[in-house]
């Protein structure tokens, strides 16, 4: 799977399924503050993550990801 791929998949979900404002969705945009991304919302990426990518989101390899950016990297780490 292509890096755009990936970030077109994000950007789908990410407009789709957690109602996040297309404006708001570009690499650096921080996924707490500038989308207002919460805990809640993760409990949905890991569902969505899992479905569209096929792996589980470990929470421990997450705690530096702090950009969509940042995010599409390391599922890139994952898929590649």
């Amino acid at each position: 799977m292509s890096r755009q791929e990936i970030e077109e998949k994000v950007r789908t979900f990410l407009v789709e399924d957690l109602e996040i404002e297309a404006d708001a969705i570009t690499p650096e945009a921080r996924l707490k503050e500038d989308m207002g991304i919460d805990s809640l919302d993760f409990v949905d990426i890991v569902v969505i993550v899992e479905k569209y990518f096929g792996f589980k989101i470990n929470p421990e390899e997450m705690a530096g990801v702090a950009t969509l950016s940042q995010f599409c990297d390391y599922i890139e780490s994952k898929v590649a």
